[in-house]
């Protein structure tokens, strides 16, 4: 009898020391105000059916769908027949791409793909001599381009001030897509860009890096180097709204066990922000 009454001392004492506003499941977590996602290239070398699988373990229900699931000559009813498969598992392509566009007619043809799919915004990469048409399409269509940033590898746009420059007016409907983890290694503070380009940023990309540096490399979210509660609270303070979906690049060959880390990291992280 003894013994049961100190053990129910002890409880009620750590029951007292528990702070009021402490948070209990059930309740909003900080993670609900936000759309997470995965970017399709995470899955690169996996069938469609494995994605969804993967991607429903998870609780994920946006990703980004890459044109090996869908080619960009697929029909409205292959189309149709796509989203009804990701219905099942209770995930949404959300958009398509990245795509690039070299020509006039690749531009074209994305846009026709983007028209059959119902998407409002897709992810492109056009050539820079290009841009005046691509905004062209916008304004016919109404659909939107996010421009993805490919860091300091000497790719085109390497990063959202190229898109700035080159664009000039986000009202335009030609915005970024941003690529957080490039925007670390190319040498910015990630978190004061997304207060400063905020009204141009339509989607994100997030990941970790080991280097802040053109040498830095994917991995696992809260194992780089990267601090993302500052990132997470400038994405509050701009009001995000769009999807945040990670892009694991490393381990293609079985990139799951990183993706699953990571976005249960991203999810803490989300919820010790609120």
């Amino acid at each position: 009898m003894k013994r049961i009454f100190t053990s129910l001392i002890l409880g009620l004492a750590m029951l007292s020391a528990m702070p009021v506003n402490a948070q209990t499941i059930g309740e909003t977590r900080g993670s609900d105000d936000f759309k997470i996602g995965v970017a399709g290239f995470s899955y690169r070398k996996f069938t469609l059916d494995q994605t969804l699988q993967y991607l429903q373990s998870m609780g994920v229900k946006y990703f980004s769908v890459k044109d090996w699931w869908l080619p960009l000559n697929s029909t409205k009813e292959q189309m149709d027949a796509f989203k009804a498969k990701c219905a099942e598992y209770g995930i949404q392509g959300y958009t398509l791409g990245p795509i690039y566009m070299r020509t006039k007619e690749s531009v074209d043809e994305t846009f026709a793909y983007a028209q059959r799919y119902g998407a409002d915004m897709f992810i492109g990469v056009p050539n820079y001599e290009l841009l005046d048409y691509v905004i062209e399409k916008v304004r016919e269509t109404g659909i939107k381009v996010a421009i993805h940033t490919h860091g300091p590898d000497g790719a085109a746009f390497p990063d959202i001030r190229t898109v700035v420059d080159l664009v000039k007016d986000p009202s335009l409907g030609v915005g970024c897509c941003m690529d957080l983890g490039h925007t670390f290694r190319s040498g910015y503070d990630v978190a004061q860009d997304i207060k400063k380009y905020g009204k141009w940023i339509y989607d994100i990309h997030i990941k970790d890096e080991t280097a802040a540096s053109k040498a830095g490399q994917t991995w696992e979210m809260g194992r780089g180097i990267m601090d993302f509660k500052p990132i997470v609270k400038s994405l509050r303070k701009i009001g995000y709204k769009g999807v945040v979906s990670l892009e694991f690049e490393k381990n293609g060959d079985n990139p799951h066990p990183g993706v699953a880390e990571s976005i249960g990291y991203l999810r803490g992280v989300l919820d010790a922000t609120k």
